[in-house]
């Protein structure tokens, strides 16, 4: 799985969704019958990006194009090492880094897609679970129900576990 950028909670521990987002991925995949524990989470730019507000606390900026470009090795690197025959795109700043500017997540979640040239994996996009946590209270189950809808799309395209390389393409 390849998500934006960590957020407060991840980058004062150094672990990737261990925050709100994080709790509402795990949950999330346990109800679309994927094991937390065998799926290797990363995001697409590796540092936290934030304003400070009143006080102590750290507010998340979107990374712009530059910070995903410079970041982008990291990425290939960690991909080239996993191997993974699926990678989750979760959101539109890991959509962008794997599949170029022109991706928007509100026309390609929930569809396998075919992931960089050079790369045998398959991508599924949806949506970060942060957006989960942001959606209008009205349309949050709804929303919640989506994102759960595709991460299944992404259990049933498991292939059976195998030996073969998938490799990504190097930076």
């Amino acid at each position: 799985m390849v998500g934006e950028q960590p957020g407060d909670v991840e980058d004062r521990r150094g672990q990737p969704f261990v925050g709100p987002a994080g709790k509402l991925l795990d949950r999330a995949l346990g109800e679309a019958g994927l094991d937390r524990a065998e799926v290797y989470a990363t995001n697409a730019v590796k540092h936290f990006g934030y304003r400070t507000g009143n006080g102590p606390r750290r507010i998340h900026q979107t990374p712009q194009a530059r910070h995903v470009t410079a970041c982008r090795p990291w990425l290939a690197a960690e991909l080239n090492v996993i191997r993974p025959s699926l990678v989750v795109v979760l959101g539109a700043t890991a959509g962008a880094s794997l599949l170029g500017p022109s991706f928007r997540v509100t026309r390609m979640r929930g569809r396998l897609l075919p992931g960089p040239p050079g790369s045998n994996a398959q991508l599924l996009a949806t949506l970060h679970p942060s957006a989960v946590l942001r959606a209008d209270p009205a349309s949050r189950d709804e929303v919640y129900g989506g994102f759960v809808a595709d991460l299944r799309i992404a259990a049933a395209a498991r292939p059976a576990p195998v030996g073969g390389e998938q490799g990504f393409p190097p930076a």
